[in-house]
């Protein structure tokens, strides 16, 4: 008996592909949620089963006898279950992608997650056996698995140290209990190995963890032991979400905030969005927690969409550090380290404690540029400065990796007064060298830390003792507990405050407010110094004296008067082309269509007439970074309070256009950065 298999590819094909299943079947074994090999064209390929009838479909487009078989099966057991076919179908139809994209980035692939990077400063090492909780503690666990609450979505808030982590750990454990599964969302640079330990440790056999070291073998391992269950608590980074696990009855998601929930590759969802279509099809608890909520999360509580649960108490003592802020516009610096900074450093190592330098940018000095004429050394891939690399004696573009040799002259007015503006980790690590030679000095950062494991080896060493002084980028943020930190010093804080981003504040407040949650940890003498050039910007202001609900309502006040999220929605098309006018006509080309569709929209759906009319389309206009790899990049912006009619509009311009093969389209529904 002949079966047709309806096959959806991991391609940009907005539709599925009728194959006849390889064996005659007697129809016992359905296929599908298999994958199978198939030939697409001329290539060999994987296919995802994704339906399957006795019948030739009528809507199949190619006669019945071109229909080939597939090759086999690539599998002896269904690996998706029709929840993730469902899930794989609003996931394609929200981000405007194909339905074999969807499913393709929800299967095992060892694909790394970091491409959005972001601050994570997850909570201390879970406890590997369950405390006693505190009053606050109990009544959020309570309130969470409660089922008469008016919303079924949970926030826990509080400063880094209040115990977030052990309340989303009895949660689970309460539901572990009833039988039910429950999957637990941390960032990719929070997946530390002292995390993975705990929860293994309190779980046992019973945790999975899901993560971009897995090699794809293991991946499918963990996956199938899931579908089995065998492993009822899943852990993992943003492609968790979408883990198989039957009887789900919880998902939490820790650092809410955090970027890297964001993919920045097709389908380009968020963890938080799939988490809340998942939650609320299932009717279970979504519970996500961060001592700096995202805007969106903080205007959902005061709007009582999601039910807040506020811890205040900081469990392992001290106190919250003295934060000060050091203006450097009043100082006259030969360096990046204010006296103060170096004063405070140098008293730290007579107490023999420890410091963290913390600064948001590698390599030796931001950029090159002639003092003449003010040319400045751009990628020649990208529209990016470069970026001076000491060790290496090169220039090189941390988007691309291009790289060259600096020159001796400026090479558009040949003056010989160039030089480097800004400074980087390498920079700051040869002055912290040269001001405190007899300190043990580890530089954190992605070009020192090359080998597997090495960024672990570094931190464990200085908790242990064995630096005085670790300077890094972010990923110092790596679980920051280290019992003898005394002291925190921010070399500049206002490097993101001048990206052209809406969040660049919410990130500021962000970056200072949690480093400093790290100080003052394990002891009430921690001390943070903010060095700025902004002291009286709002998020500085307020990450210094803690006025956390303030930045909040002042952030949120701009967003309404400027109408950004959460006060509208946004998609973002970006056009890249080879050259500068194929990405700039493809932009206003687009717009041209999208503004017919919504005037067509509007003709055609009086009920939707007044919500089109209040949806802009703004643009066509160069990206923040015109240029990356070669590609020149224009952008267009979609604003609005009906999500559909601009997810419509957008699906009109990708699926029934035809563009020139030159142009890329990149679609992003609700982006959480504009560069």
């Amino acid at each position: 008996m002949k079966r047709y298999l309806q096959i959806v590819l991991n391609i940009p094909l907005n539709q599925s592909v009728t194959y006849l299943d390889c064996d005659e079947s007697d129809g016992t074994e359905s296929h599908v949620g298999f994958r199978a090999d198939i030939k697409f064209g001329n290539r060999r390929t994987t296919g995802f089963i994704i339906s399957e009838s006795y019948e030739f479909p009528a809507d199949c487009g190619v006669e019945e006898s071109k229909i080939r078989p597939i090759l086999r099966l690539l599998d002896n057991e269904p690996i998706f279950t029709q929840e993730l076919i469902d899930l794989a179908r609003w996931v394609s139809s929200f981000y405007l992608c194909s339905v074999g994209e969807a499913i393709s980035s929800m299967l095992p692939g060892g694909k790394r997650e970091t491409d959005a990077g972001s601050f994570s400063f997850t909570e201390e090492a879970p406890d590997t056996t369950a405390r006693k909780l505190s009053e606050e503690q109990s009544a959020a666990v309570e309130g969470i698995l409660s089922t008469d609450s008016s919303s079924r979505m949970h926030y826990l808030y509080g400063p880094t140290g209040t115990g977030k982590t052990e309340v989303f750990l009895q949660a689970a454990e309460k539901l572990l209990a009833q039988g039910k599964g429950v999957i637990y969302l941390v960032p990719e640079i929070g997946l530390t190995k002292q995390v993975i330990e705990a929860v293994v440790a309190r779980f046992g056999q019973t945790a999975a963890v899901l993560h971009s070291g897995l090699t794809p073998s293991q991946r499918l391992g963990e996956w199938k032991r899931i579908l089995h269950k065998e492993a009822r608590v899943v852990i993992g980074a943003r492609s968790a979400v979408f883990a198989p696990v039957p009887d789900l009855g919880l998902i939490i998601i820790d650092e809410e905030h955090d970027g890297s929930y964001k993919s920045g590759s097709t389908p380009r969802y968020h963890a938080r969005q799939v988490a809340m279509f998942r939650t609320t099809k299932a009717k279970i608890p979504l519970v996500m927690g961060s001592a700096t909520p995202s805007a969106e999360a903080w205007h959902a509580m005061s709007e009582g969409t999601i039910v807040r649960h506020t811890l205040t108490r900081r469990l392992a003592g001290g106190a919250m550090p003295q934060i000060k802020t050091i203006n450097l516009s009043s100082l006259k610096m030969d360096g990046c380290i204010s006296p103060e900074l170096s004063d405070a450093i140098k008293e730290t190592l007579e107490q023999k404690r420890q410091t963290i330098l913390f600064l948001n940018r590698r390599g030796f000095t931001h950029f090159f540029r002639c003092n003449t004429c003010g040319f400045e050394m751009k990628c020649k891939n990208c529209s990016v400065s470069l970026t001076y690399h000491k060790n290496e004696k090169r220039l090189r573009c941390h988007y691309c990796g291009w790289q060259t040799v600096p020159p001796q002259e400026c090479p558009e007015c040949g003056s010989l007064d160039v030089g480097y503006s800004g400074f980087g980790t390498e920079y700051i690590e040869q002055e912290v060298r040269a001001k405190f030679p007899h300190a043990r000095v580890v530089r954190v950062d992605t070009d020192n830390v090359t080998h597997k494991g090495e960024l672990q080896e570094k931190l464990d060493a200085f908790r242990n003792g064995e630096y005085d002084i670790m300077l890094g980028t972010q990923m110092v943020a790596k679980g920051l507990n280290f019992p003898n930190l005394q002291l925190v010093g921010v070399i500049l804080a206002d490097t993101g405050l001048h990206l052209p981003d809406f969040r660049a504040a919410e990130r500021t407040f962000a970056l200072i407010t949690q480093v400093a949650g790290r100080a003052g940890r394990f002891f009430p003498d921690g001390r943070v110094l903010v060095q700025t050039y902004a002291p009286d910007r709002k998020p500085i202001v307020c990450a210094v004296r803690g006025e956390i609900e303030q930045f909040y309502d002042d952030e949120l006040q701009q967003r309404e008067m400027l109408d950004f999220p959460p006060y509208s929605r946004l998609v973002r098309l970006v056009f890249r082309a080879p050259t500068e006018s194929q990405a700039e006509q493809g932009a206003a080309g687009a717009v041209s269509i999208l503004h017919a569709s919504l005037k067509n929209i509007a003709h055609s759906s009086p009920n939707l007439a007044s919500a089109a009319e209040q949806t802009e389309i703004l643009g066509p206009a160069e990206c923040p970074i015109v240029k990356i790899a070669l590609n020149w990049r224009y952008q267009v912006l979609l604003r609005g309070n009906n999500m559909g009619i601009m997810q419509k509009i957008a699906a009109d311009l990708l699926y029934n256009h035809k563009h020139s093969s030159d142009v890329y389209i990149e679609c992003d529904v609700d982006p959480v950065a504009l560069l």
